[in-house]
C-alpha cells in the first residue's frame, strides 16, 4: 500500500501493531507462564483460569465465546482443567446448562505468581515511557480496536477478553447492545 498524502502507511502501522501484539503474547505472556507452570498450561487454558478468577460463573456458551471455539471444544477445555485439579465445576440450578466454575488453591497460587512476575516485568519495560505517553497509546489502540470491530459483520459475537485484563469498560459493549458476561458476573457476584 502506498502512503497517503500525509505520509501515513496503514500497512506499516498494522504491521507494527501485529508485531507488538505478538511480542506481548509470545515474549511476555507465554514466557512468564512457562516460568511459573513449566509446560503444564497453554496460554488459552491459563486465560480461562483468569476468566474464572474475574467472573466466577459462566455457561459453556460464554466460555466458548471467550476462547473463540465451539461449545464442544469449550466443554473439553473446562473438563481438562477440572481433571488437572485447576478448576472446580458445578452444574447450575435450576438450569443445568449453566455451570459454576471456581479456582482451586493451586490455580490461585499460579495466578498470583504470574501477576506478581508480570507486574515486575512491566515495571521494568515501561520505566522508559511517560505515563501520559502510555495512556495516549492505550486510548489510541482502544479506538482502533472499536473501529475494527465496528466494521465486522457479527460484532456481537466478538470477545476482546477485556475482563481478563481487569477492565470495567468493554470495548464491544460500546458498539452493540450486549450484556457482556464479564459485567453481568461482576454485578451478580460483587467485587473479587
Amino acid at each position: 500500500m502506498t502512503q497517503d498524502r500525509n505520509g501515513f502507511n496503514a500497512q506499516e502501522f498494522l504491521g507494527s501493531t501485529h508485531v507488538f501484539a505478538s511480542a506481548v503474547e509470545s515474549i511476555l505472556e507465554k514466557h512468564l507462564l512457562e516460568e511459573i507452570s513449566g509446560k503444564r498450561l497453554t496460554l488459552p487454558q491459563f486465560n480461562l483460569l483468569r476468566l474464572v478468577a474475574a467472573t466466577d460463573a459462566h455457561t459453556i456458551s460464554e466460555v466458548a465465546l471467550f476462547l473463540g471455539v465451539t461449545k464442544a471444544a469449550a466443554s473439553k477445555a473446562v473438563d481438562k482443567l477440572v481433571r488437572r485439579k485447576l478448576l472446580h465445576r458445578r452444574e447450575g440450578h435450576p438450569d443445568r446448562r449453566e455451570i459454576r466454575l471456581s479456582l482451586t488453591q493451586f490455580s490461585r497460587r499460579l495466578l498470583a505468581a504470574y501477576e506478581e512476575r508480570k507486574e515486575r516485568k512491566l515495571t521494568s519495560i515501561f520505566r522508559g515511557f511517560g505515563k501520559d505517553e502510555l495512556r495516549r497509546t492505550a486510548n489510541l489502540l482502544d479506538r482502533l480496536s472499536v473501529e475494527l470491530v465496528d466494521h465486522h459483520h457479527h460484532s456481537e459475537e466478538v470477545c476482546l477478553q477485556c475482563g481478563i485484563y481487569f477492565r470495567d469498560r468493554c470495548l464491544i459493549r460500546q458498539l452493540v447492545d450486549r450484556d457482556c458476561f464479564y459485567r453481568r458476573s461482576k454485578t451478580h457476584l460483587g467485587p473479587h
